[in-house]
C-alpha cells in the first residue's frame, strides 16, 4: 500500500494540469489508492504524502536557468498539507467543488488543528462550502474520524468545532449519520454518539438507534441517554496530581452533558430493552429498574425475576438485587 500511494503522488506531481489554478486531472490514480487507506493511521498517511509530494515537485522543477519553463504556480488537493502555512491556506481559499473522496476531506477538516491560525481561519470559512459540494458520505466518514480524535487536537478552538457541527445539521448528512451509527457493525461508533449529543441533531432518532443499532455498546449508549434524559460526552481531559511530592499526575477527562427532549414512557423503554439480544443493553435495563423499583408498581416484580433468571451473571446479580429490595420494602410496608 505505501509503495502504490508513492508511486500516485510521484505520478500526480508529473502530470499536473497548467491550464488551472487547482489542478484536478490526472488525479484517478491517486483518488483509487487514498480511498484504500486505512484512515485509523491517517497521521502517518499525511506525513507520507507531504514528504513524497515535496520531493516529487522539487524534482519535476524545471532548471531555474530555464527561464521561459518555469512553470505558474499551481495549488492541488495534495498542497493542504504542505510544508509552508502560506500555501496551505491559499489553497483552501483557491479550492472549489467537492473533495474526492473521504481522505481529501479529512485533509480539508484536519486544517482545523492546524498549527497556523491563518490556515484554521480559512478552514472554517471553506469547509461547509466544500461539504455541500460534497458527497454526504465522504463528509460523514471524515466527521466521524474527526469526531473520535478531537479531543486530542490541542489546537482546535470552539470556533472550529462550531462549524464541525454546523456541517453536521445539514439534513443530508444529519441522515448519513443515523444510518452510519446503526448500520456500522464495528468502529468508534459509541464514542461517536457521545460526540453528538452535544447538538440535537441525533435527538429524533435515538430511539431507532437505540432498537436497531447493530453495535450492542451503541445501543447501550442510546438507551442510557432516553432513560436518564440526557447525554454525556468527554469535554477534553485535564491534568490531575496523584502525587506532588514525586511530580506524578494523570489525564483525567473532562465530561460534559446535555438534556434532552425525547419523552418515551419508563415502562417501554425498560420492556424493550430488557429484552434486547445483548447483556450490555440488559444490564443497563437492570440498573435503571434498581433505580425506579419504587415508580413501576407491579410491573418491578415482573422485571426483576426476568432479569434475576438472565443467562449473563450481571445481569441475573441485579435482578436478583432488584427482587431482595422488593422483600424489603414490601416487609416494611406490612410492619406500618
Amino acid at each position: 500500500m505505501e509503495d502504490e500511494v508513492k508511486s500516485a503522488v510521484k505520478a500526480f506531481a508529473r502530470t499536473i494540469n497548467s491550464g488551472s489554478k487547482v489542478a484536478v486531472s490526472d488525479m484517478s490514480a491517486l483518488i483509487d489508492v487514498t480511498s484504500d487507506l486505512p484512515l485509523s493511521s491517517f497521521d502517518y498517511w499525511e506525513r507520507l504524502i507531504r514528504s513524497e509530494f515535496s520531493l516529487a515537485l522539487r524534482e519535476t522543477t524545471p532548471p531555474k536557468w530555464k527561464i521561459w519553463s518555469k512553470p505558474k504556480e499551481r495549488l492541488t488537493w495534495l498542497d493542504l498539507v504542505s510544508w509552508d502555512g502560506h500555501k496551505r491556506e491559499k489553497t483552501l481559499r483557491t479550492l472549489s467543488g467537492a473533495a474526492p473522496n473521504t481522505f481529501f476531506f479529512s485533509l480539508a477538516v484536519r486544517r482545523l488543528n492546524d498549527w497556523v491560525p491563518q490556515v484554521r481561519i480559512a478552514a472554517r470559512e471553506k469547509l461547509p462550502e466544500i461539504a455541500r459540494a460534497t458527497d454526504p458520505e465522504h463528509v460523514v466518514e471524515a466527521l466521524c474520524i474527526a469526531l473520535a480524535n478531537w479531543t486530542s487536537w490541542g489546537r482546535i478552538e470552539d470556533a472550529d468545532k462550531k462549524v464541525l457541527f454546523q456541517m453536521l445539521c445539514e439534513e443530508s448528512i444529519a441522515e448519513a449519520i443515523r444510518s452510519k451509527l446503526i448500520s456500522s457493525p464495528s468502529g468508534p461508533m459509541p464514542s461517536l454518539f457521545s460526540q453528538l449529543g452535544r447538538t440535537s441533531v441525533l435527538d429524533r432518532y435515538i430511539e431507532e438507534i437505540a432498537t436497531l443499532a447493530i453495535q450492542p455498546a451503541v445501543r447501550a449508549k442510546a438507551y442510557r441517554s432516553l432513560f436518564e434524559g440526557r447525554i454525556a460526552w468527554i469535554e477534553g481531559r485535564k491534568w490531575e496530581w496523584t502525587d506532588i511530592r514525586y511530580c506524578a499526575r494523570k489525564l483525567k477527562p473532562v465530561v460534559a452533558e446535555r438534556q434532552i427532549k425525547v419523552q418515551t414512557p419508563l415502562l417501554d423503554l425498560l420492556h424493550n430493552s430488557a429484552e434486547d439480544r445483548s447483556s450490555i443493553v440488559r444490564r443497563v435495563s437492570a440498573e435503571v429498574l434498581i433505580r425506579e423499583l419504587l415508580n413501576l408498581g407491579n410491573s418491578a416484580k415482573t422485571l426483576a425475576d426476568k432479569f434475576a433468571s438472565d443467562k449473563s451473571f450481571p445481569v441475573a446479580e441485579r435482578g436478583l438485587f432488584a427482587k431482595k429490595k422488593l422483600r424489603e420494602l414490601e416487609r416494611a410496608n406490612a410492619t406500618e
